[in-house]
């Protein structure tokens, strides 16, 4: 699990088909090979730990379903080590679990904030709610509004610059992981939505 509290932006140092490598200095300090690492909302596993880098595997769905099958050589990516259980909760609960792309469509400025727009679709739309939180290249974000499946995000200045939100344009796709709460709610009153037929209903009287 994680924060969505980037520690360390890093650089992609080798890009191969089912792996990469990744430079850093803070992620590696106490790194070992086993640990998760979150690149831009990812869970990775590192395989190798260097003295400046580490490697990782990356799965085919992993790459079907993240940004990171369009990273090259020298690109930034956040990072953010695995939460230990004695840590601060300074976001909200990440599994690292990337849900899908979302795409940038608007970016500007609101005094010294940085206010971002994305589209979604209407599958990951549903949840995501106003002042809700939401998880975007791994970095835990509160919902400013949505409409349909456009929401905006506002990131104050401390964050957009120790992540790599700050660099991103227009048409960018950022990696997005929803509230791992929601889902878990919407799993569990299934079996009471499916239950709700109109032959219910009649039997108990409210149709």
């Amino acid at each position: 699990m994680f924060t969505g509290i980037i520690e360390e932006i890093g650089t992609i140092r080798q890009k191969l088909p089912d792996s990469m490598v990744i430079g850093a200095k803070i992620v590696i300090s106490d790194l070992s090979c086993g640990d998760s690492v979150a690149v831009n909302g990812t869970c990775l596993t590192a395989t190798r730990v260097s003295n400046d880098s580490f490697s990782a595997d990356v799965s085919p769905e992993t790459l079907r379903l993240t940004n990171l099958q369009a990273l090259t050589i020298g690109d930034k990516v956040n990072m953010e080590r695995a939460l230990k259980l004695e840590d601060r909760l300074g976001g909200h609960l990440v599994a690292g679990h990337i849900d899908g792309t979302i795409r940038l469509i608007e970016k500007k400025m609101a005094a010294e904030s940085l206010i971002l727009k994305f589209s979604t679709t209407d599958e990951l739309s549903r949840y995501i709610i106003k002042k809700g939180s939401v998880c975007i290249d791994g970095v835990s974000l509160t919902v400013v509004d949505i409409v349909g499946h456009i929401f905006s995000v506002c990131i104050i200045p401390h964050t957009a610059y120790q992540t790599t939100l700050f660099l991103k344009e227009t048409g960018y796709l950022a990696n997005l992981e929803v509230d791992i709460i929601g889902k878990y709610v919407e799993r569990l009153i299934q079996p009471v939505k499916q239950g709700l037929t109109h032959n219910f209903l009649t039997e108990h009287g409210f149709a």
